[in-house]
């Protein structure tokens, strides 16, 4: 069978019940058409960033159900669908192996093929941004003001393991991943083109990795700084060395 007849099974296969129920003839177009493709490599380019977003599309759909149930304390649904978004953000995170295996060159003529755009426009990866602020006043709302507590007693004084540090995990390993995610995708941006170029709005691509460094939810990191500092106080900050004390 010759390569045309292979693209036409590939882009118009027969659709039955479960083609027609996942509208895949519609996802299958959502591409350019294989003729008109730059290079081999701009398929798997536009399909992986597709996914991205279809996998945001569902986290952001879930996170909106998680800032209900913790409105309405409701832990065991907000650690079972934090745990979904775990795994989808370990998805996305897995999936931008796919584009290494583009070279440097073959990436440049699809980047010509973006215009002006860049993957901060991303549509999903905005609507993210703009969520943990909301889950942390929910989370807020019902496990500490709400309970009459404190990111410290939570953590600290009071803590217990209970509810309220238990969802607080769930917020903190949701921005873990977060950030994992971002920074692979500053590797995968310095494999392509380089940190020392220029993107496609002129500006360094260095500036990528602020927001690297951006934290969702600052008080639940913080407190494991103080914690050490405030414990470090009661022990000394430089301690024996432990091979010291053996030789005595």
């Amino acid at each position: 069978m010759d390569r045309e007849r292979y693209h036409r099974m590939i882009e118009e296969p027969q659709m039955l019940d479960y083609g027609v129920y996942l509208n895949v003839d519609q996802l299958l177009t959502a591409q350019k058409p294989l003729a008109e493709m730059c290079n081999p490599d701009e398929l798997q380019f536009q399909i992986v960033h597709q996914v991205e977003e279809l996998w945001m599309k569902l986290m952001a759909y879930t996170l909106v159900d998680v800032m209900d149930y913790l409105r309405e304390g409701n832990t065991n649904r907000v650690v079972t669908l934090m745990g979904r978004v775990h795994r989808l953000i370990r998805l996305m995170t897995n999936q931008l192996e796919v584009l290494e295996t583009m070279s440097p060159r073959e990436y440049q003529e699809i980047r010509l093929q973006l215009g002006n755009g860049s993957g901060q426009e991303s549509p999903g990866f905005q609507t993210l941004l703009r969520m943990p602020s909301d889950l942390w006043e929910a989370y807020k709302a019902t496990y500490l003001d709400g309970k009459g507590l404190t990111v410290a007693e939570v953590y600290d004084s009071k803590y217990d393991h209970g509810d309220s540090y238990v969802v607080g995990e769930a917020l903190i390993e949701y921005d873990e991943l977060f950030q994992k995610f971002r920074s692979d995708h500053i590797q995968l941006i310095h494999r392509s083109i380089g940190l020392g170029s220029r993107s496609l709005k002129g500006r360094p691509v260095e500036l990528l990795e602020n927001g690297a460094r951006h934290r969702f939810f600052p008080e639940l990191w913080d407190v494991r700084c103080d914690m050490t500092d405030s414990w470090g106080t009661s022990y000394g900050v430089v301690r024996d060395a432990i091979h010291d004390k053996e030789k005595a």
